[in-house]
């Protein structure tokens, strides 16, 4: 089992307040917290995943999970009302992760090309390349960006 820093075990106090295991709706081992909708939101979301990959001997998943969290948390952070967006990283099967990520903003991501030249707008495009299965699910108030990685 990976090694958790001292940085990352500093990250841990600091958001274990708000972050816990929890059993899904199928009953599937589940990590679920809120993130603060700021600069660190995505650094957040990828040291939560390295944490929970590694308690779930899962680190071999951690490149693309980590970088799907981050872009969804970012995306959430960038776009979205309120204070905080909330991050489940649920073990859906015995090689599958699903991260969710939930906001306040009604608009839903669109997948689109980014101009060659830009700096930002790759990030659903890194998430459709790495995830095995993504999609949105429109909520009253807000919505829900999951996407799954499955070991080959």
């Amino acid at each position: 089992m990976a090694s958790i820093t001292t940085h990352e075990s500093e990250t841990v106090d600091r958001l274990r307040p708000t972050w816990r295991p929890v059993a899904s709706s199928t009953g599937a081992p589940s990590y679920s917290g809120a993130l603060q909708r700021d600069d660190q939101a995505a650094e957040d979301a990828r040291k939560i995943v390295d944490i929970v990959l590694a308690v779930w001997r899962l680190e071999h998943l951690a490149d693309d999970v980590k970088l799907i969290a981050s872009e969804l948390v970012s995306n959430a952070a960038r776009h979205a009302r309120g204070t905080v967006v909330r991050m489940v990283v649920t073990r859906t099967a015995r090689y599958r992760v699903r991260v969710a990520v939930t906001d306040k903003s009604r608009d839903l991501p669109q997948l689109q090309i980014a101009d060659p030249l830009a700096e930002a707008g790759r990030g659903l495009c890194l998430v459709d390349a790495l995830a095995s299965n993504w999609g949105v699910i429109p909520l009253p108030w807000g919505k829900q960006v999951w996407a799954e990685v499955t070991a080959p």
